[in-house]
């Protein structure tokens, strides 16, 4: 019950605040550590090996210097170290940061300023963005927010739930791996061989556990709740990622849009197979549907966890 209370108060400090750029943030701390071992061990022989050992010394000490930190704040008293573990989840979770970041899209889309949208996405996407038009600025969006709904809100809850603030920064490190060394081209391949599979495995459940989740509660427009659950279950196949796929397919479904198809990097064509049924043409008003879907995702979750905590609690009371 305390990572429960530390967890909703993180929640809402982040509705509330934010990110606030003024605020040390651990993970630039992370990010520094990472780019450290990354610009020494990323070379050589044993490149999959060294990044094998780069993610275990990150992740170990993100996850020992937490633990230090709540059990001496513990230590001096109840209600310091609820207020320490309720502030490090709260840097782990980007509800308000992922609604800016895509309402920064959203606003010059609706007022057909397509070069400056242009330029919104290019900050929270890898792809080419120059020569998009409206329905492929509003897909990328949507897709940010489909994506990232788990990595960067319901699974930090997640995992803060079952192991509190250390289990919720040692998840947001092993992400961080992941977001700047585990990407499949040459430079990184091996490197980030084991930061990729990690966060992999970490995502395994709270990816699906959302996803399932939000069609089960929300209303489908499109479909039976029978054929839509059918749907995510194909359609989160396709995407290249095992988990993005399920975030991308269940906002798919109850949008009634696809999502996938072609994108360009660098220049090149790459084609992604689609995910869902376009029931509906793409729109900047998608993106502002997609928010309202995350942030009713993340309190399906939040109410789930509740749900899961008194029952434990109420067990542990009785046996």
């Amino acid at each position: 019950m305390t990572h429960l209370i530390a967890l909703s108060c993180a929640f809402l400090l982040d509705i509330w605040l934010g990110d606030p750029r003024w605020l040390p943030h651990p993970v630039r701390a992370i990010g520094s550590l990472i780019k450290f071992f990354e610009n020494r061990w990323n070379k050589g022989k044993f490149r999959r090996l060294k990044g094998m050992v780069m993610v275990l010394i990150v992740c170990g000490a993100v996850y020992v210097m937490t633990w230090l930190v709540m059990t001496l704040s513990y230590h001096v008293h109840a209600v310091l170290g609820a207020a320490v573990e309720s502030l490090l989840i709260w840097t782990t979770i980007a509800i308000r940061g992922l609604k800016e970041a895509s309402q920064e899209v959203y606003a010059p889309l609706m007022g057909s300023d397509f070069t400056r949208a242009r330029h919104q996405l290019s900050m929270i996407v890898g792809r080419d963005t120059e020569h998009l038009d409206e329905s492929e600025i509003a897909r990328g969006t949507v897709e940010t927010v489909a994506e990232n709904t788990s990595d960067g809100i319901t699974a930090p809850l997640i995992f803060a739930f079952l192991g509190g603030a250390p289990l919720a920064m040692l998840y947001r490190a092993v992400n961080t791996c992941d977001s700047m060394v585990g990407y499949r081209h040459d430079r990184f391949y091996l490197f980030g061989w084991a930061s990729a599979r990690l966060d992999d495995v970490l995502n395994l459940i709270p990816a699906r556990l959302t996803s399932v989740l939000l069609l089960l509660v929300e209303k489908t427009h499109f479909q039976t709740k029978r054929e839509a659950m059918a749907l995510l279950f194909l359609h989160s196949k396709r995407h290249p990622s095992p988990n993005s796929g399920w975030g991308e397919a269940v906002f798919a479904i109850l949008l009634g849009i696809q999502l996938g198809g072609e994108n360009r990097y660098f220049g090149e064509v790459s084609f992604r197979p689609t995910i869902g049924i376009p029931y509906k043409n793409m729109g900047a008003e998608h993106i502002k549907i997609a928010q309202n879907y995350m942030v009713r995702a993340a309190l399906y979750v939040l109410t789930l966890l509740w749900i899961g905590g008194a029952a434990i609690e109420l067990a542990v009371t009785w046996s």
